[in-house]
């Protein structure tokens, strides 16, 4: 009775992708057009100017910036441009929305920058469960991504997993 315990999931050659290391845990600041509006609800053009001139931009010195406009106002399309212009010089990113909105943006950002050459030809596990909730468009972008150079594609935990993709 003194077999051997071996280890198969460790045998197996399996590589884990943890969509967590990708995900954007920094602090996205957002630049809301309404306090800058007159009454919160016009845009009026020189007192517009005037306030984005006066505005300490150092504040989203290299942050992801969600430039939104939280007000029921129509908002000329070259007041985004204008915003964009103070904050090209300091911010990291510029991305319009909310907050929410931008962090999924730069989420797909970086899996669309993963290098698919270490995946060649390897069986990958995406991991499912962590301290993140990871949204669905995530898991989407991951399986786009790494499908035209996976030999397999599961979803889970090396010691579960649900098959997903499986080239012939």
């Amino acid at each position: 009775m003194s077999e051997e315990i071996v280890n198969k999931v460790a045998q197996s050659q399996l590589v884990t992708v943890d969509l967590e290391t990708y995900y954007p845990a920094e602090e996205i600041a957002v630049f809301d057009l309404k306090p800058h509006l007159f009454m919160e609800l016009i845009l009026k053009e020189k007192e517009f100017r005037t306030a984005l001139q006066n505005l300490d931009w150092s504040i989203y010195q290299n942050k992801i910036v969600a430039v939104t406009c939280t007000a029921d106002a129509i908002i000329p399309m070259w007041a985004y441009m204008l915003v964009g212009s103070y904050l090209q010089p300091v911010a990291r990113e510029i991305i319009f929305g909310d907050e929410n909105t931008a962090r999924q943006q730069v989420f797909l950002q970086r899996i669309e920058a993963i290098d698919p050459e270490p995946f060649v030809d390897k069986r990958i596990v995406v991991k499912g469960c962590g301290d993140i909730p990871i949204r669905e468009f995530a898991y989407l972008a991951i399986t786009k991504k790494l499908m035209p150079v996976a030999k397999s594609i599961m979803y889970g935990e090396p010691c579960s997993t649900v098959p997903i993709f499986k080239r012939k």
